[in-house]
């Protein structure tokens, strides 16, 4: 998701993802809203997904400590559907970097749960991260590889979005994803968008339509 969960808009592609899911609750870590009231997340996403007909178990990973705890690992890790709420990635990124939730929610994806980023949380699944200070390349923690992702689309300067396309070499892709939007991934490795606005993907500094992410293949346990 681009920014924006759980407002109006999103609505036809959270349910949908709840019947890919097939469940009825969805595991919420604010970890990247640690610094801006992460109860009030929880809230607004416990008050979105009851209008649903879902509801949230909270996973307060705030800190690196937290990360570590056995019990929120294994809450993530049985976890049907695992939504990753949007606020700081780096942040985020540095509480999950190699840390028992984080290798719970790979071995979640990897085993069929549903998983959802919103902004930041949607930023760390890239192997690349684009940092929000001033459009540069940094890394993320590598569940998808080949793949930045800028939301916030309509809100970026043309320039800004340039230089993050300029930086950008090799075959990583650039999906710049307006708020309320989604990018998704289906179970056989298909891209489509969903929401209200728009998702520009880019490619050798040129735009390039969804299928230039066909070939991506997100990382999976050896033992899966």
């Amino acid at each position: 998701m681009g920014g924006a969960e759980w407002a109006a808009g999103c609505e036809e592609l959270d349910s949908e993802l709840l019947r890919q899911a097939g469940a009825g609750e969805v595991v919420v870590l604010p970890t990247a809203a640690a610094y801006w009231h992460p109860e009030r997340a929880v809230e607004a996403a416990s008050r979105y997904f009851a209008r649903l007909g879902a509801s949230v178990r909270p996973c307060m990973v705030l800190r690196r400590a937290d990360a570590e705890q056995p019990e929120l690992a294994a809450m993530v890790r049985s976890a049907p559907f695992i939504y990753l709420a949007g606020g700081s990635p780096l942040h985020l990124r540095s509480v999950l970097k190699a840390s028992a939730v984080w290798e719970a929610l790979v071995e979640a994806w990897a085993s069929g749960a549903t998983l959802a980023g919103s902004s930041a949380g949607a930023m760390v699944l890239g192997d690349t991260m684009v940092d929000p200070r001033g459009g540069a390349l940094t890394l993320g923690l590598g569940l998808v590889p080949q793949l930045a992702v800028l939301p916030h689309a309509s809100d970026w300067t043309e320039e800004k979005t340039h230089r993050t396309v300029r930086l950008a070499s090799g075959n990583l892709r650039i999906a710049a994803i307006d708020e309320r939007t989604g990018l998704v991934r289906s179970p056989e490795g298909r891209w489509s968008v969903a929401g209200l606005g728009k998702v520009t993907v880019w490619l050798g500094g040129q735009p390039a339509g969804l299928g230039c992410l066909d070939g991506l293949r997100p990382y999976v346990p050896a033992n899966r």
